[in-house]
């Protein structure tokens, strides 16, 4: 049971990550900028996506008590599971935001 809660915690705490960069104007979430541009927030999703995957380590080998070796697939379909979490953000970025200070 707390295994599973854990894990729910953990896919909501990506989520969110994936999509920090899009809806937060501070660089790394740390520093205010007033203007961050695309290069910027792509290279903080891809940091944030990193970080994701350091800590999915850690909690594997805390849960199941070793790391399972992995190849390039798994980080292909990660990477690809971080862009569709990143999806609500990302259109808020381009299409939301923009409409929400036109009214």
């Amino acid at each position: 049971m707390i295994d599973q809660l854990s894990i729910i915690v953990f896919i909501v705490f990506v989520l969110v990550a994936a999509n920090l960069p899009w809806v937060c104007d501070r660089q790394l979430v740390l520093f205010l900028k007033p203007s961050k541009t695309l290069l910027v927030r792509w290279f903080e999703w891809f940091v944030l996506y990193l970080v994701c995957g350091i800590i999915a380590f850690i909690f594997e080998q805390n849960v199941m008590g070793h790391q399972t070796t992995q190849a390039w697939e798994f980080y292909v379909v990660t990477l690809c599971l971080f862009v569709v979490f990143a999806l609500p953000g990302f259109v808020y970025y381009v299409d939301l935001k923009k409409l929400l200070k036109s009214r």
